[in-house]
Parts: structure tokens; C-alpha cells; sequence
């Protein structure tokens, strides 16, 4: 979603490979109307362009920062270590069922934390960034909470259907 509205959350990819992936974080962004940028950024073949990219991302006005990435997946690790925005990893399954990316997200060394959801959950990382930015908008909050009752009462409605379908 590119809006005329200021971006305050930016997507990086490692690779456009990984586009497919990602496409929860689009989607749930744009149901929240959180504005945001999508970028491919490379940690390892583009590392001047990302390490600037997090060096200016607080000035251009972003908060939070989702990196999704395979394999080594340093792409989260590198722009936390050059900004003190919050930073939440991706790790995608492109190889060895995503494990590697996983581990590559989670084991950051202290100091420079990046926040990790499940191996292809580009979904949740959007909704972590939407929480972290509820905590200061309130209307984004009253969205998330209507979210959490409409899947609360989809729960319910099946629920009654099964209990419906198998006496």
C-alpha cells in the first residue's frame, strides 16, 4: 500500500523471491489503514543502501521497521544495529524449512534485540507493529481490539455449527 499519508511502518525483503511470503503484512497493514513502505534491501548485497536506509528511517518519520528474510536472514540484525527503532524479523522458510532464518532472527546479540514471530509470519509481525504503535494511538487500539471479538466470535460461530453438525 503506498499512500499519500506519511509511511510509519516500512517492509524490507532481502530479496524479491520473498515477496510472496510477505503479502500478510500487506494485507494486514492496509485492513488497519497503518501507512507503509515496502522495500528490497539486501544485508549482504546492498549493505550500504540498508545500513542508510535504518540510519534515516526515525527522521523520515517510520517507527517501526519488519524485516523478512531467509537463510541467513541478517537483514533484521543489520538495520537494528544502525537504528533504535524497533525492528521485527521475518524469518522465511527459503531453505531448511526456515530454521535458519529463525535462528539467525532470534540469537542477536545483547544489546541490539530484534523481535522474532513464526517462520513465514508476516502476518503477526504486522499485528506486533500495529500493537507497538497502539500504544500511542488509540484508535488503532480500539481496531485491534474489534479484531481479537470478530475472531473471538468466529470461533464461537464454528463452535455452534459443529456442535450443529454432530449431535
Amino acid at each position: 500500500m503506498q499512500t499519500t499519508q506519511k509511511s510509519i511502518v516500512a517492509v524490507l525483503l532481502g530479496s524479491e523471491s520473498d515477496l510472496d511470503r510477505v503479502q500478510g503484512a500487506f494485507q494486514v497493514l492496509s485492513e488497519l489503514g497503518i501507512p507503509f513502505e515496502k522495500r528490497i534491501l539486501s544485508a549482504h548485497r546492498t549493505s550500504d543502501d540498508t545500513i542508510a536506509f535504518a540510519e534515516t528511517a526515525a527522521q523520515r518519520g517510520l517507527k517501526v521497521l519488519i524485516a523478512a528474510a531467509g537463510k541467513a536472514a541478517h537483514l533484521g540484525g543489520v538495520l537494528a544495529s544502525r537504528t533504535l527503532l524497533p525492528v521485527i524479523g521475518i524469518p522465511l522458510s527459503t531453505s531448511l524449512s526456515g530454521l535458519d532464518a529463525l535462528f539467525s532472527t532470534v540469537q542477536m546479540p545483547t544489546g541490539y534485540p530484534v523481535a522474532s514471530v513464526a517462520i513465514d509470519g508476516a502476518a503477526n509481525a504486522a499485528l506486533l507493529a500495529a500493537q507497538i504503535l497502539a500504544l500511542q494511538d488509540p484508535q488503532l487500539s480500539e481496531k485491534l481490539a474489534k479484531r481479537r471479538l470478530a475472531m473471538a466470535e468466529q470461533v464461537r460461530s464454528a463452535d455452534a455449527r459443529i456442535n450443529k453438525s454432530f449431535p
